[in-house]
C-alpha cells in the first residue's frame, strides 16, 4: 500500500499544530489585545459566526465567482496570443516590449483606475484577475511551444499533418506539463487579483470581508478573511495539481 498519500497528510496536521501552537505561545508571551493580536481559538469563534450566519459563504462565493471567471479568460487569450507568438518571431519582437511593459506596473497601482474606468462591478475584479494571470500562462504558453523536438515536427510534415493535426497531436501534448505549471501559477494569482479589486472598491467578496472588519477593529474577521483565501487558492492549486496527474499520466506511465 502507498503510504505517499497518508504521510503528505499528516505532514499537513502536524505543520498546521506547530502553527497554532506558536500563535498561542505569542498570544501569551506579548499579552496583546484582541484587537491587534487575537488568539486561535477567537479567530475560530468568528470563523463559526460568520460561517453560521451565512455572511462567510456568501461573500466567498462572489470571490470565487470573480476568480473563476479571471482565470479562465486569463488562460484563454494568453494561451491564444502564446501560440501566435511562439509561431511568428516578428510579432513577438513587436509586443515583446509591451508585454515586458505591463509587468513592471504593479496591478495594485493600476487596479484603481481599472475600477474608476470599469465601475466597483464584477468586470472590474475579473479584469484585474485576468490580468494578473495573462503573463505566466503566455509566457509558459510560448516556452512550452517552442521545445517541442523538431525532429518530432519533420515527422508530422513527412505524414503530411496540417497545422490544426500538428497543434492537437503534437504540439498540445507535448507542450501540456509547461502549460499545466503556467496555470498553476495562474490559480494562485488569480485569487490574489480578485482580493486587490475588493479591497479598492467593492459591496461583496473576501476582500470587501477584510475591510468591513478593518475598519471595525474586528481583527479576528480579517483572519477570517486571510485563512479563507489561503484555503481557496489551495483548492484551486489543488485542482490544477489533479488535472495534471490525470492528463499527464502517460508520462509517470513511461517511466
Amino acid at each position: 500500500m502507498d503510504k505517499r498519500p497518508r504521510n503528505r497528510v499528516l505532514s499537513v496536521l502536524a505543520a498546521i499544530t506547530i502553527f497554532l501552537l506558536s500563535w498561542q505561545a505569542l498570544v501569551w508571551l506579548l499579552r496583546l489585545p484582541a484587537f491587534i493580536l487575537p488568539s486561535p481559538a477567537q479567530v475560530g469563534a468568528r470563523f463559526a459566526r460568520a460561517l453560521t450566519d451565512g455572511t462567510l459563504l456568501r461573500h466567498t462565493g462572489a470571490t470565487l465567482v470573480e476568480v473563476l471567471a479571471g482565470l479562465g479568460s486569463g488562460v484563454v487569450f494568453a494561451t491564444l496570443l502564446g501560440y501566435l507568438l511562439s509561431r511568428s518571431t516578428f510579432l513577438e519582437n513587436v509586443l515583446q516590449p509591451f508585454l515586458v511593459a505591463s509587468q513592471a506596473i504593479p496591478t495594485v497601482a493600476i487596479a484603481p483606475l481599472l475600477v474608476i474606468w470599469f465601475g466597483p462591478g464584477l468586470f472590474s475584479k475579473v479584469l484585474i484577475c485576468a490580468l494578473i494571470v495573462f503573463f505566466p500562462v503566455l509566457v509558459n504558453t510560448v516556452v512550452g511551444l517552442r521545445n517541442v523536438p523538431d525532429n518530432l515536427r519533420d515527422l508530422m510534415r513527412s505524414l503530411r499533418a496540417n497545422r490544426w493535426q500538428t497543434l492537437r497531436l503534437l504540439e498540445f501534448p507535448a507542450a501540456l506539463p509547461v502549460l499545466l505549471g503556467g496555470l498553476r501559477i495562474g490559480a494562485t494569482l488569480s485569487v490574489i487579483g480578485a482580493v486587490v479589486g475588493e479591497l479598492v472598491g467593492a459591496d461583496r467578496g473576501l476582500g470587501f470581508l477584510i475591510n468591513v472588519g478593518r475598519g471595525q477593529y474586528d481583527t479576528a474577521l480579517v483572519f477570517v478573511g486571510v485563512f479563507t483565501l489561503v484555503i481557496l487558492a489551495l483548492i484551486l492549486y489543488s485542482v490544477v495539481l489533479l488535472a495534471e496527474r490525470r492528463l499527464l499520466h502517460w508520462q509517470v506511465e513511461s517511466n
